[in-house]
């Protein structure tokens, strides 16, 4: 394994390159503003002929991100499609028609549940556990939640996980999501069903969007997968078979930090296996 080095810019890593699919939280915005030299950088990628899918584990629809991402000043030509968690979460509540569900997750994500006949019930009248985060992500975190997953476990209801992240950056903090919970609730030796990164369905429905754009199919050895977390975004893209950009401004930015090149050992360590390139925040 040789050593990893820092790239400056996107365009040396594209040739050749036919489609991005490109993490958002950490990538285009923190949660609270976006980035503008990142958006400029994707945006310049698509004038140039290739397509831009977004996939995120936004507990949402594709719809209510693209919502957030306009108030966040992300314009609609950075991008060409989304992906979103949400989407495919609310594609198992559709194949479960009548089923009762308890719903962890605050109010702002009660449009995972828009248009769909989805029976809200208290926990221990549920038949699974839709998880989309905390109530309170400002103050809570996981343990907080021990008490109400031990009640679940007894019931063996399943708990569907709607953001796999354990954690993301809202500014310049870390706040706990709907992963933490979940990953929790298999250690207490509960059901999780996770959608969204690193599990495969989220590529595969990103890819398929690409087909569209494109008229046919892309080889995954032309597509590169943009992100900012080890856990979900490197894994998800080596698992499905493709390169991976990482940057380290991101949720791991403290283990980069004064860090200008990485030797084998550290390779090893952070990453386990590599992704094709490094870089601090995207920019074109």
């Amino acid at each position: 394994m040789t050593s990893l080095r820092f790239v400056e810019r996107l365009s040396d890593l594209v040739n050749g390159v036919e489609v991005i699919l490109s993490d958002i939280w950490g990538v285009v915005h923190n949660g609270l503003e976006s980035f503008p030299e990142a958006c400029e950088a994707l945006h310049t990628y698509r004038q140039r002929g290739g397509t831009v899918i977004l996939i995120t584990n936004a507990p949402r629809p594709a719809d209510s991100v693209q919502r957030q991402l306009r108030k966040l000043g992300v314009a609609d030509e950075t991008y060409d499609a989304i992906v979103s968690s949400g989407d495919l979460t609310r594609n198992f509540v559709a194949d479960h028609p009548g089923k009762k569900i308890f719903w962890i997750g605050p109010e702002r994500d009660s449009s995972i549940h828009r248009g769909l006949d989805a029976v809200m019930t208290p926990l221990e009248q549920a038949d699974y556990i839709i998880c989309t985060g905390l109530f309170d992500d400002e103050t809570e975190s996981a343990e907080d939640y021990r008490a109400m997953l031990l009640q679940a476990r007894e019931h063996r209801l399943p708990l569907v996980c709607a953001n796999p992240d354990i954690v993301v950056e809202r500014g310049d903090r870390l706040i706990y999501c709907a992963g933490a919970i979940a990953e929790l609730y298999r250690e207490l030796g509960g059901e999780s069903i996770f959608y969204g990164k690193p599990h495969r369905p989220i590529y595969e429905r990103a890819m398929a969007l690409a087909a569209e754009r494109r008229g046919q199919p892309t080889s995954l050895d032309r597509v590169l997968a943009i992100g900012d977390s080890v856990r979900t975004d490197l894994t998800g893209a080596l698992g499905f078979g493709i390169d991976c950009l990482f940057l380290t401004r991101g949720i791991h930015s403290e283990e980069f930090e004064g860090i200008d090149q990485l030797d084998a050992a550290s390779v090893k360590e952070l990453f386990g296996h590599p992704p094709r390139a490094l870089m601090r925040e995207l920019r074109w």
